[in-house]
C-alpha cells in the first residue's frame, strides 16, 4: 500500500549550531537512516525556519533527512537579522553544511521560498543534486511580489483592507516600501506590531478552507516579516527572470512539482511556467488546496513523490 499520509514524528538524531560569518549562525539537524538517501529540506518564508512536522514528509528509515533553519530564521541566531543575508549567501550555507556533513548529492525538497531557494541552489550547483521536490512555486519575479502584496484585495478585500489600515493612507500606495521602512528598521518594539500585522495578512490566506485563529509567536512573526520584507525588496537579489533563464542548468533531473490550484500566496501561473519551461517534470494541481504544505490534497502529493523517488529514483 503506497504510502500517502506524514510518518510518523521522529527526534534527530543529531543536530548542532553551524557559524557561517561573523554575524550568522544557523540552526542545523539530521533525522532518519544516517546510511540512507540524503534529503535537504529547504524550509519557506523566508524566515519561517523548520518544524518538527517537516522531517516527516520521508520515510526515516531510507533518507538520512537534513534540516536547517536559514538565516535569521528559527533557531538560527541573530533572530530576524537582515545584514549579510542574501540568497547567494544562503546558497553558499547549503554548500558548507552538505561538505560539513560529508554529503556528495541529495534529493532537495522545498515549498514557497523553500522552492526558490531550492531552483536557486539547483541552479548554481547542479552537480550536488539527485532530483527536486517543489511545493508552492514562487520564482520572486515582480508580478509575484505585487501579487502577494495586492493581489489579495481581489480575493481578501477584507483581509488586504486591515494590513493596509496599518499604513497612514499617503504611503498605501506602494505598501511593501512602507512596511520595509517600519519593519527593517528600529527596536523590536517598533517594529514588532509591523511584523505581526505582516505575518498575520499572510496566515489569513495560506490555507484554502479557513481555520480557526491562532496567534502567531513574536519569534516567527520577526523571522517571517523582517525577512520577507528584506528579500521582496530586493526581488530576492536575482536578475530579472533568473530562475526561469537557468532552468536550463538542471533540466536533466527529476522534478515533481506540486501546486494548490486555489493557492492566492503564490498563484498557479508560476508552477506552470516552471512546468513548461522544464519538460521533463512532473506537474501536480491539486484541486482542492491553497498554499499550505499541510492541507491533505497537498500533503498527500508530497509524501508520494518522496516515496516515489525512493522507490525508483524518479517521479514517473
Amino acid at each position: 500500500m503506497p504510502q500517502t499520509t506524514l510518518f510518523p514524528p521522529l527526534e534527530p538524531y543529531r543536530h548542532g549550531m553551524l557559524p557561517v560569518d561573523e554575524i550568522h549562525t544557523i540552526y542545523w539537524e539530521e533525522c532518519g537512516n544516517p546510511q540512507g538517501q540524503p534529503v535537504l529540506f529547504l524550509h519557506g518564508g523566508p524566515g519561517a525556519g523548520c518544524s518538527p512536522a517537516h522531517r516527516r514528509f520521508f520515510d526515516p528509515a531510507h533518507y538520512r533527512i537534513v534540516l536547517f533553519d536559514q538565516r535569521g530564521a528559527g533557531r538560527s541566531t541573530p533572530l530576524g537579522e537582515i545584514r549579510n543575508n542574501t540568497t547567494q549567501l544562503l546558497i553558499d550555507d547549503i554548500e558548507r553544511l552538505r561538505a560539513m556533513l560529508g554529503i556528495e548529492k541529495w534529493l532537495v525538497f522545498g515549498g514557497s521560498w523553500g522552492s526558490t531557494l531550492a531552483l536557486a541552489y539547483g541552479e548554481a550547483h547542479p552537480q550536488q543534486c539527485l532530483g527536486f521536490v517543489l511545493r508552492g512555486i514562487f520564482l520572486c519575479t515582480q508580478d509575484e511580489i505585487d501579487w502577494f502584496i495586492d493581489g489579495a484585495s481581489e480575493f481578501h478585500p477584507d483581509v488586504h483592507a486591515e494590513f493596509a489600515a496599518m499604513i497612514p493612507p499617503q504611503e498605501r500606495g506602494n505598501l511593501l516600501q512602507a512596511y520595509a521602512r517600519r519593519i527593517l528598521q528600529g527596536e523590536p518594539q517598533d517594529f514588532l506590531p509591523y511584523a505581526r500585522a505582516w505575518t498575520r495578512y499572510e496566515d489569513l490566506r495560506v490555507y484554502m478552507l479557513p481555520r480557526a485563529e491562532e496567534d502567531s509567536d513574536d519569534e516567527l512573526c520577526i523571522g517571517v516579516g523582517r525577512l520577507e520584507a528584506h528579500y521582496m525588496v530586493e526581488r530576492g537579489f536575482f536578475a530579472d527572470n533568473q530562475l526561469l533563464n537557468e532552468v536550463k542548468q538542471v533540466r536533466h533531473l527529476p522534478c515533481f512539482i506540486v501546486h494548490g490550484r486555489y493557492d492566492v500566496i503564490c498563484t498557479p501561473k508560476a508552477a506552470w511556467r516552471l512546468h513548461q519551461a522544464w519538460p521533463g517534470s512532473r506537474l501536480e494541481f491539486v484541486p482542492d488546496a491553497g498554499h499550505a504544505a499541510m492541507e491533505s490534497g497537498i500533503c498527500k502529493q508530497l509524501v508520494q513523490a518522496t516515496e516515489n523517488f525512493k522507490l525508483h529514483g524518479h517521479f514517473g
